[in-house]
């Protein structure tokens, strides 16, 4: 049976052919950001990766009106770790336009949101000033992974490698991945569970040096809090915030302290 996710990564291949046959112009002097691996792991607090997102597979529009940089500015004025931006067209309706110019308006940084399997993709984040790219397990051979994941590194990025259950977690353990997220949603169904995490973290090697992220279905305060008891540092929060009619107070309650992992 064909999956969200499978229909996604065959049109994903349909534009890498295109941005290959594109010329990217020489890139202006790089924007010097902070690191979001160091961002997190020193952070007493829960961070909160806020996301902008006009619309998804799973919930149809969400926000298709949204100002990306206005957007952008609440969430880093509201204390966002980092600003996440939906780089997909046909699924998402992102642009690398979105990137650029969130990537000019901010400080903080930025991760660029993205179904990516080829290394064309992670110059396009790196020259529309991305300084975080999103690798996602599910969607590519271990092999191609760590090849990515190296590359990525090479050029100075951060790099959030997706995960959905055991076995893709020591997959990404096994590429040294930093920073790793577990994405609550199924992407083969886009069902929803924050069990997942819990159950995920059961597993992650909390006194190595690395940081966990909790991905997708942070609705509440509590959820905020049951994830930070599973000892995540941070979590990925989107249609939350892009549904909010205040943004900074949404986001200012999801810092909930950071929960204390028995080791």
């Amino acid at each position: 049976m064909t999956t969200i996710l499978d229909t996604i990564i065959e049109k994903k291949r349909e534009e890498v052919q295109r941005l290959k046959k594109e010329n990217l112009l020489q890139q202006s002097e790089e924007k010097i950001r902070p690191s979001l691996y160091e961002k997190l792991k020193s952070a007493k607090t829960l961070q909160v990766i806020s996301e902008i997102k006009r619309a998804s597979p799973s919930k149809g529009i969400i926000n298709n009106g949204v100002d990306p940089v206005k957007q952008a500015l609440l969430y880093e004025k509201a204390g966002a770790a980092c600003i996440s931006v939906l780089t997909d067209t046909p699924f998402f309706k992102g642009t690398f336009e979105d990137l650029k110019n969130v990537t000019d308006a901010v400080q903080i940084p930025v991760l660029c949101k993205d179904f990516i399997i080829d290394e064309i993709q992670i110059d396009y984040a790196k020259f529309h000033g991305a300084s975080v790219i999103l690798l996602i397990v599910a969607a590519l051979s271990k092999e191609k992974l760590a090849s990515l994941y190296q590359y990525a590194t090479s050029k100075n990025l951060d790099v959030l490698v997706e995960v959905h259950d055991d076995k893709e977690l020591q997959t990404a353990l096994e590429i040294d991945a930093k920073i790793i997220g577990i994405n609550n949603r199924d992407l083969k169904t886009f069902q929803v569970d924050l069990q997942h995490t819990a159950t995920i973290a059961k597993k992650f090697p909390f006194q190595e040096e690395r940081v966990l992220i909790s991905e997708s279905g942070m609705k509440t305060v509590e959820d905020a809090k049951f994830v930070a008891a599973c000892g995540v540092s941070a979590i990925l929060v989107g249609e939350t915030l892009m549904r909010s009619n205040d943004v900074e107070t949404t986001l200012t309650a999801l810092q909930v302290p950071k929960g204390v992992v028995a080791l």
